[in-house]
This record gives structure tokens, sequence and C-alpha cells, in this order.
């Protein structure tokens, strides 16, 4: 009797191997699939896919991510197409994010975040292009009373914010181009600061962001605490463009009649290179006519002041601009060139 009973649990189970429907109902079971979509729900679905683009802001505390906010307002004003801004590590990252990121089509970028990509992607400037470039983000090299030049820094604690900030990437690499070896510190810049008022622990700290810094514009600093000027010449010819600093920026700090030189890294924001036949180009170069179209929106009151300073044919150093943009401004460009739309 035993012998009977197991012979008809083999024959059982060799029955549910055999046969596939009760295979595939036993999986069904362990992992129930749902409906299928009604086709409403897959034109939805269809249409908000094609009409979305993903852009790569940054850190919540950045100016990428407001910047990129601001463009999803008014991209999206219309309903015609979505942008949805991305929290990020901020724009170095965001190349690595547009590089192999699914679903980020676009991404705020600083200029010389794809040095650090020549080895991984040598031909880099075939993969991304940029749309234009946002706004520069001026080197701010704030130093204590003894030091007196660039030299002096070295062997010293240089301070570069926390990683993930446009300093703690461009600022190193930029002291690498000068030649200066610093004694490198990551933490934040308030600490820093306050390390530099009472000590002489942190003998400088390194911005790099768009002026002006109100940890200089606003705050109080004895007599002696002072930046350092940096020359722009053939080194940083590949991803930075020249700019200054003067007492408009930091009447505290700076003399009346005293401009300092010193080195801007451009902010783009940058698309990946799709070919022109391709839907993802297609929905690229529809994000690019609504947001060119509609740029004098940003540039009104309660929007970010520095879109008032955007000039869409500002070319950005080491980039080609995407087709599509290109194309527009073309088209757009006025009997006198100089004029900016």
């Amino acid at each position: 009797m035993i012998f009977f009973a197991r012979a008809a649990v083999v024959l059982l189970a060799l029955f549910v191997l055999v046969d596939p429907t009760i295979a595939q109902s036993r999986r069904a079971l362990r992992n129930p699939r749902p409906p299928p979509a009604a086709p409403e729900e897959s034109q939805i679905r269809y249409r908000l896919n094609a009409g979305t683009i993903g852009l790569a802001g940054g850190l919540l505390e950045g100016a990428p991510i407001r910047f990129a906010t601001e463009i999803a307002r008014v991209v999206n004003e219309g309903g015609d197409m979505q942008v949805l801004p991305i929290v990020t590590r901020g724009p170095t990252e965001n190349v690595n994010d547009l590089l192999y990121l699914k679903g980020v089509d676009t991404a705020i970028i600083n200029s010389d975040a794809l040095e650090e990509y020549k080895s991984q992607v040598p031909q880099i400037q075939q993969r991304i292009a940029y749309i234009f470039s946002l706004f520069p983000s001026e080197l701010h090299i704030f130093v204590r009373p003894e030091i007196k030049a660039l030299a002096d820094l070295a062997g010293k604690k240089v301070n570069f914010n926390t990683q993930g900030t446009a300093a703690a990437y461009s600022g190193p690499l930029i002291f690498s181009r000068l030649g200066i070896e610093v004694d490198k510190t990551f933490i934040p810049h308030p600490v820093a600061l306050e390390k530099m008022r009472h000590g002489d622990e942190i003998a400088a700290v390194v911005f790099v962001t768009s002026k002006p810094v109100d940890a200089f514009a606003k705050g109080k600093w004895e007599e002696g605490f002072k930046f350092l000027p940096v020359e722009f010449g053939p080194k940083f010819e590949d991803y930075y463009i020249s700019s200054y600093i003067d007492a408009a920026d930091y009447p505290n700090l700076i003399a009346k009649d005293q401009r300092i030189a010193t080195i801007a890294v451009p902010t783009i924001l940058a698309s990946y290179k799709w070919r022109p036949d391709s839907p993802r180009y297609r929905r690229v170069a529809r994000f690019v006519e609504l947001l060119f179209g509609r740029i004098d929106k940003l540039r009104s009151p309660g929007f970010d002041p520095k879109w008032k300073d955007v000039n869409l044919r500002t070319q950005a150093p080491g980039l080609e601009r995407v087709q599509a943009a290109q194309e527009w401004l073309d088209r757009s460009a006025p009997k006198n060139q100089s004029a900016r739309p």
C-alpha cells in the first residue's frame, strides 16, 4: 500500500513537470502579474515617456538644482513636455549620469569635469554636447593675513569644501595646474572659515561658485584677510575662462579701485550626443525649442537674477554645441550678431 502511495506522488510530480500549463500556473501564483494595461493607459504611458526629459541638477543646497527646477517651471508650462529635475551628487558626477544613467537626457555640468573622463572615455567630446552656458563659477582663494602669494600656500592646509562640491573637484585640479602642492582638507566651508578666523590651522579656503559669496559679501573680516589673484593663461584655456572679483562684489575686502584677476569654471547645460535621426535626439531638440523660445520668462521677476546675465550665444570651452541649439541660434540670429536672444 505504501509503495502505491509513493508511486502516485512520483507520477503526479512528473505530470506537473511535463505539463507546462501546470508549471506556468504555479509560477503565476508565486509571482502574480498585473492585468494588461488598457489601450488608454498604454497611450498615456507612451505620451508621458515620449515627452519627458530627465535633467540631472545637483546637490539640494547648490545653485545647479535651483536652475534645473526653474528650467522645468518654464518648459513644463505649456504641457507639451515635462522636465524632471533630478537631485544628484553634483555637477561632476552628472557627467557620469549623462553617459550611463538611464533616464538622464540632459545635465548641468562644470566644463572641467570632462578632465576626469579623458582616460575612461577618450572621445568624450563625441558623446556629450552643450546646449548653452548657464553661468561662470569664479575661483575664490581666500587667505589669512600672513599669506602674501600663492607660493606661500605650498605645504599648508587649504580647504576645498566637502566632497561632491565644485570646489572639491575643481580646486585641487586648478592647484595642480598651478604647480602648488598643498595639504588638502575637505570639511564644510563654514567650519573652515571659523578655523581661519581664530587660528592658523587652515591657511586658505577655496570657493568655486558664482559671485558674490555671502560669507565674504556680508561677513566681517579683520584687516589682512584677502583674496589672491590667479592669472588666466595657456594652462587654463581648455576648460576655463578669464574673470575677476572687485569692490562691487566684496566692498569690505576689496578697495574701490582694485580688481583681482581670477579664473572661472563655466557651468553648462549639456546633453548626450544622440544621433540626429534618433527619437531621443528629437526629444532633446523639442526641449531646446521650448527652452530657448521661453528664455525671457526665466529673466523675469520670480526667477534667479543670474538668468538676466545668461547669453545663449556664449560658447563653452571643450565641447561642441547641440545641433538643435545651434540651428535655433542660426535661425534667430539678428543682423547685428552682437545682440543676444
